[in-house]
């Protein structure tokens, strides 16, 4: 029985790193909205300790950037196919699980607007802003070994995290729309996962926090508030590593100000979309996600469809 608990554990111990698959286009695309649109189900479930993470993954979206009339860029509707590169380890934090991971985003954008009132297309490719991620399973899901991990029955887990978006994406200042935001970003988040049988339930928390960009169409400050969101995933084990989850998040905040002059609404935006997980083979999985806007104030409508390929090794496995 023992060893069976232990075959279980290293074949679904891979589940919470497949979070990583992020909107991986959409938090660089435009330099006023960024880094709360994320649906992340598992999040905070625990792998062994000394775990290793590889995960290439493709993304398409396209749909609209709704803005206050206020701000020069009007009426945009963007195409983006996006690449990305992540890699990610499981931590021991003191005794408890945890994990660091980075993401290096690749994009093609193409776009149509009108710019101060005067028609404007945009067709750029390059990299968009990495990013690294920091987070710690506070209460529930210890650092094990993947002999100990065999012994270990999910409950409640609650666990943090914080994430830095840095600005080395491509940017030009001429330019509304870009791949990179040229200011930092950072992330926290705070939230807990229920196992409830085949069940998991997932409630995040968090806010994001931007620098100043000083190098705005032209030279002008743009100055961002605080972006918060709350999110919600509930996703379902069918057995043998296969599961799917439905998810929806909800974000509000981030007026602008250019050159100190109040230049946009605050977001009050909702998202939805759901993901299954396929195993390929003992060491390899493949998602399959979708998300869609589906209410927006202030930022980006847009669709989003996702597949990501993971390669898990490290820990004895």
């Amino acid at each position: 029985m023992s060893r069976l608990r232990t075959l279980k554990a290293r074949t679904s111990s891979a589940r919470p790193v497949l979070a990583l698959m992020v909107s991986l286009a959409l938090a660089t695309t435009a330099p006023v909205r960024s880094a709360a649109q994320e649906l992340e189900p598992r999040s905070y479930s625990n792998a062994p300790v000394g775990f290793n993470f590889l995960l290439v993954g493709y993304t398409y979206s396209l749909g609209g950037l709704s803005v206050d009339p206020s701000e020069p860029l009007q009426g945009a509707q963007l195409r983006i196919h996006s690449g990305v590169l992540a890699y990610a380890r499981a931590l021991n934090v003191w005794g408890k699980s945890g994990k660091v991971d980075v993401v290096l985003p690749l994009l093609e954008l193409s776009g149509t607007g009108t710019v101060a009132g005067e028609p404007a297309e945009r067709r750029i490719s390059g990299f968009g802003d990495p990013r690294l991620r920091f987070s710690v399973n506070l209460y529930g899901a210890p650092a094990l070994s993947m002999k100990d991990f065999g012994q270990y029955q999910r409950d409640l887990v609650v666990g943090a995290s914080v994430q830095v978006y840095s600005p080395l994406g491509q940017y030009d200042p001429s330019k509304a729309i870009n791949l990179g935001t040229n200011r930092w970003a950072i992330k926290a988040d705070v939230g807990f996962s229920k196992a409830l049988k085949a069940f998991t339930l997932d409630v995040t928390t968090g806010a994001a926090f931007y620098g100043d960009n000083h190098d705005y169409l032209g030279g002008r400050s743009l100055v961002q508030s605080p972006v918060y969101a709350a999110q919600t995933n509930l996703s379902y084990d069918f057995g043998h590593d296969v599961w799917a989850a439905i998810g929806a998040t909800y974000y509000r905040g981030g007026r602008t100000t250019l050159n100190g002059d109040v230049n946009s609404s605050a977001l009050g935006n909702a998202r939805a979309g759901a993901e299954l997980v396929l195993p390929l083979s003992r060491r390899q999985s493949v998602k399959l996600a979708h998300s869609r806007g589906v209410y927006t104030r202030v930022g980006t409508a847009f669709s989003l469809f996702a597949i990501v390929w993971q390669y898990r090794w490290g820990a004895g496995y």
